[in-house]
């Protein structure tokens, strides 16, 4: 009796909703309880649930269970799913499926995440790899406007690029302990500390990673994908920080999201060498590290006048090359060399003590 009683009371409450639901009868969305395909579980879906109340002589979209009847197992299906649809790929264990606020501070790319379908943070199940979701969307890659084209010739022209698929990056650079677990041995100069396992792997090169990634279904990124996943909505040499939400110019900052030549470069000191990684604050997306810590492989070719010639969607770097890019900077790296737009090359067979890598998968 109380649930007819409530039906009757939903039904009511919920009549405009009923008359705007238009889904077909079989329709079924991106996720168990999206009836009407928006790709999110409300009170349309729930309408258009109530109206099939009982219906069991025909299938029914509402039949979440499929069991033959729409009744109280399909409600308490719909209400365990409400809310935006999250569909985790196969390779991946779920982890948070919205983003954290308090992480992706801006509402414009929480909305942007959440309208992927995707979910925010997942763990690649067969390496343990924790990766964050990316949403398509637009910037400015290269020189900062706020520097004036003062920057090296090879950042610049500064040029709108747009990224048009979703993607998941490593939230930190691939650790030891990663790299070990899969390779069968650890290549890193810094296996001293006590928590190495978790400072990122080093002495890695280009061609030596391909390895890693054949085995385990990850790719580097390109050159674009890593400064827009960098620069999480900022238009500034280095990307947000605690106090910092937009973005900030001059180095005094940087402490608060890198470890590089000033606080990890004492030559032989206590502070010589690589860190754990996601010790300093993430940035926009919730990357760490992305700034310092070891410069990072990505997947192109390297070439110094790439931006005048480069196309405006997804750009995959040059066809061919004799160097490879990397970025971010490193421990034993000067501020000025750790912003967004900053370039570097290395031949692809360099291994050096401030030289890894981060990974990212298509969903």
């Amino acid at each position: 009796m109380q649930l007819l009683s409530a039906h009757r009371i939903l039904s009511g409450l919920l009549a405009t909703v009923v008359l705007a639901t238009t889904a077909p009868a079989c329709a079924r969305g991106n996720c168990l309880g999206d009836i009407n395909g928006d790709n999110t579980v409300d009170a349309a879906d729930l309408a258009a649930l109530l109206i099939e109340w009982g219906n069991g002589a025909a299938k029914s979209s509402a039949d979440l269970n499929a069991d033959g009847t729409v009744n109280a197992a399909d409600l308490s299906a719909m209400l365990v799913a409400w809310g935006p649809c999250v569909n985790t790929p196969p390779w991946a264990t779920l982890l948070e499926a919205l983003p954290d606020p308090a992480v992706v501070a801006d509402s414009g790319h929480r909305a942007a995440i959440t309208a992927t379908g995707l979910p925010w943070r997942v763990r690649d199940t067969a390496t343990g790899v924790e990766m964050v979701l990316i949403p398509p969307g637009t910037f400015n890659m290269g020189c900062s406007i706020y520097n004036g084209g003062n920057c090296s010739s090879n950042q610049n022209p500064r040029h709108a690029v747009t990224i048009t698929n979703a993607f998941y990056i490593g939230r930190y650079e691939i650790k030891q302990s990663e790299w070990t677990a899969r390779m069968g041995s650890n290549p890193s100069n810094f296996q001293s500390s006590i928590d190495a396992a978790n400072h990122p792997v080093e002495m890695v090169s280009w061609d030596g990673i391909q390895g890693f990634l054949a085995s385990t279904g990850f790719r580097l990124p390109s050159e674009a994908e890593w400064e827009y996943a960098y620069r999480a909505g900022t238009d500034t040499s280095y990307h947000a920080a605690p106090g910092y939400p937009a973005g900030f110019e001059g180095p005094e900052p940087l402490d608060l999201i890198a470890w590089f030549v000033d606080n990890a470069g004492e030559n032989g000191g206590p502070t010589w060498g690589t860190k754990r990684v996601g010790l300093k604050a993430a940035n926009g997306f919730g990357v760490h590290d992305m700034s310092g810590n070891v410069w990072e492989w990505v997947n192109d070719w390297y070439g110094a006048s790439y931006y005048s010639s480069s196309p405006a969607t997804n750009p995959p770097g040059p066809a061919s090359g004799d160097r490879r890019v990397v970025r971010g900077g490193s421990w034993v790296t000067p501020s000025q060399l750790l912003t967004a737009s900053i370039r570097d090359n290395a031949y692809p067979d360099l291994t050096n003590i401030n030289l890894g890598f981060r990974v990212v998968r298509n969903p």
